[in-house]
């Protein structure tokens, strides 16, 4: 099916192959949001796939419901499902290990674990300002650190990092979150600049927001609702929607693109 365009509206397209015969690791990749959705559509797309989480049962249930998508995309049985807490430094290099160990190399990278919150300043315990910080932007940086140490012997590989368009403007009470995204951002271009001579491109998606079900269910329908009317659709992105452009960003349609920041919605710096 061809995408239409329009403000309400959102169809998926057909695949094209983009990813076909690459190796691609998605972290934080259970459930309904952008993790299971990138997974999606790089399967779709041809790629050998490995996920992620911290969350068995859930990472379990991912990998199930990806068969199909593998099958889509020309590949046998279920992606390779490896759990692993990002918080944790021997979990994310027994993850790159065991990825490696099965499918011989890592092509691509989809940094996409993090967590949020919604805490005013004053109020923010020192808990919860690291716990943010430690999932959402040293998470990342522990994974881009294990892929680079794998990657760049080879010559070649992408990083794709999940950031946010908070990265770059101010919401309240998501202090812990738009620093860390922020920070996802500025990791994002410096890495870019370490490897780009050693043949690695790192790049990031800045959503805005896209409605699945958990957002759904931690978010008031207010919120939502003051957040996708600022959107030039007015309305929220699909999560396949910011996956299309991970797809975009991991393929080789992007070939001279490195250090880049770029955001899924109307709304960027």
């Amino acid at each position: 099916m061809i995408m239409e365009t329009g403000a309400g509206m959102a169809v998926q397209h057909e695949s094209h192959g983009l990813l076909r015969g690459k190796t691609v690791l998605v972290t934080a990749a259970a459930g309904t949001g952008i993790g299971f959705a990138a997974a999606k559509r790089c399967a779709e797309e041809g790629a050998r796939i490995a996920i992620s989480d911290r969350h068995e049962r859930r990472l379990g249930e991912a990998a199930a419901a990806l068969a199909e998508a593998a099958q889509l995309g020309g590949q046998d049985g279920k992606p390779l499902a490896v759990p692993c807490d990002v918080t944790v430094e021997a979990d994310v290099q027994r993850m790159i290990d065991t990825v490696v160990a099965e499918f011989g190399h890592i092509d691509v990278l989809v940094n996409n674990a993090g967590l949020g919150g919604d805490t005013p300043l004053a109020e923010m315990t020192d808990e919860q300002w690291f716990r943010v910080l430690d999932v959402t932007l040293n998470g990342t940086f522990r994974c881009t650190r294990a892929a680079l140490r794998h990657m760049q012997p080879r010559g070649s590989g992408v990083i794709v990092n999940n950031s946010s368009v908070i990265g770059w403007r101010a919401q309240a009470g998501q202090a812990h979150y738009a620093a860390a995204k922020a920070g996802v951002m500025a990791l994002t271009r410096c890495a870019a600049i370490e490897a780009a001579p050693h043949g690695v491109r790192v790049n990031a998606v800045a959503p805005s927001i896209a409605m699945h079900e958990h957002l759904a269910r931690v978010s008031s329908d207010e919120l939502l609702a003051s957040l996708a009317a600022r959107e030039a659709f007015g309305r929220a992105a699909e999560p396949w929607e910011v996956a299309d452009v991970i797809v975009f960003l991991a393929s080789d349609y992007s070939s001279y693109m490195t250090g880049e920041v770029v955001s899924v919605s109307s709304q960027h710096a």
